[in-house]
Parts: structure tokens; sequence; C-alpha cells
């Protein structure tokens, strides 16, 4: 898609979206050139919301201004590589989370953040990098101990060592039923184990077994992000 239709289309998705998603946003602007991601090689950000506050005795949309951004160099550098890229619908989702994060801006509460974390952190992780275990947390909590990023859906489960040692399989829930995979065999402080098969349309389901330990080492662990013991594993369920 060239420039021009690209920024008629965009404009138009942009001006569709209901203005009171759009307060205090003054525009939206497309820029030519892509922005790579300053350390992962073949990273594109597609969108920014930059948001600017002016001094006042409250916060609100005449106090706290933003511009959004698209990227178009972005979008044609990932068309390229993804025969299924749909540019309508990227433009869509880049353009609602970015003003997701004017929105809690406003409320002082930039929650979108902590997804972006989690999101860095899933690459890292698929690429064979340093990752924080505990990055799905920072995404959307579905319901306790359930947390989605993006499109990929964690399940977590604590587990203390005697207990897990001694249990024949592992269960859980999703979508209104219960499913069982068979003991994974080793429980470490993370165990990420990818859902293969099984679930009727599932999503990209990963069980994550965490090892219950006290406060106090828990702490230490985080602080000492090499002594975590991490494992990765896929099964199929039972039913």
């Amino acid at each position: 898609m060239d420039f021009e239709t690209f920024e008629k289309q965009s404009r138009r998705i942009y001006e569709s979206i209901p203005e009171a998603y759009r307060e205090g946003v003054d525009g939206m602007t497309v820029h030519r050139d892509a922005l790579p991601h300053p350390r992962f090689p073949g990273v594109y950000t597609l969108g920014e919301c930059l948001t600017e506050s002016y001094p006042s005795s409250w916060d609100g949309p005449d106090t706290l201004r933003s511009q959004v951004l698209l990227h178009w160099g972005s979008f044609r550098a990932l068309a390229a590589v993804d025969p299924a890229f749909d540019w309508g619908e990227q433009v869509w989702e880049t353009l609602t989370h970015e003003l997701r994060h004017h929105l809690e801006s406003l409320a002082d509460t930039d929650d979108l953040l902590g997804v972006d974390y989690a999101m860095e952190h899933t690459f890292q992780r698929h690429q064979g990098l340093d990752f924080d275990p505990g990055y799905y947390r920072h995404g959307d909590r579905l319901a306790p101990g359930v947390y989605a990023v993006e499109d990929e859906v964690y399940i977590e489960q604590f587990w203390r060592a005697a207990d897990f040692a001694r249990t024949p399989e592992i269960r859980f829930s999703w979508a209104g039923r219960r499913y069982g995979i068979g003991h994974p065999g080793e429980l470490g402080d993370f165990h990420f184990i990818r859902i293969v098969d099984g679930i009727p349309a599932p999503p990209y389901l990963e069980l994550v077994l965490v090892r219950r330990s006290s406060w106090l080492k828990r702490t230490r662990a985080a602080l000492r992000r090499d002594d975590i013991e991490v494992y990765e594993s896929e099964a199929a369920v039972r039913g």
C-alpha cells in the first residue's frame, strides 16, 4: 500500500472512532519512515502516543494533550515479510492501542505500559534471550491466575514441591471446562507448558506452573534472575 492510500485509510479509521475515545487528542500524524526496535532486528514500532501535560490545578483533557503517530514504513516492512498482513486491521489495532495509552494517562493509570513490557519479554523468550519469567503477569488479567498478552493466554498455578511430586496429572480450567495433562516431570521455579492439542478452537495457551516458596525466597530469586530455574515443554490435554 502506497503512502497516500495508507494515510487516507488511516485517517478514515481514526475518524470512525467515537469522539469520546479521542477527547484530548490533537490528531493523528503519519510518518513515512519505519521505526525499528532499538535492540531486536525485524521488530518495528507501528504507532506511538506522544503525551504532554500542562500545568493546572486539575487533570483532564484540557491539561493533558496527546498526538497519535503511525509509521507507514513500519507497516510496509512487516507487510513485506507477511503475506497475510492485513493493513486495515493493523491500523485499527494500532490506533486503538495508542488511544488507550492516552485514556489511561488521563486516568493516571497507564496499564498498557505493562502490556508493552509483557510483549517485549515474550519476544525475548521466544528468541532465546534472557527474560523475566513473570512477564505474563504484566498483561491483561482475565480472571484470577489467568492473563492475556495480546493473543497469548497464560494460566498460572502455584505448586508446593511435595504436592507436585505426588500428583499423577495437572488439571486446569479453561472456557468453562476442565482439562488435564500428564505429569511434566520437572517443576522448577517456573515451568511453561504450551498446550498444543485437545482444546476446541484454542488460543495460544500456556499453563505456567510456579513453585510456591516463601516471600523471602521469591524476593531473593527476583533479585538474582540467573538463579531462577525455568522449564519449557509442550503437552496435549486429556479432556
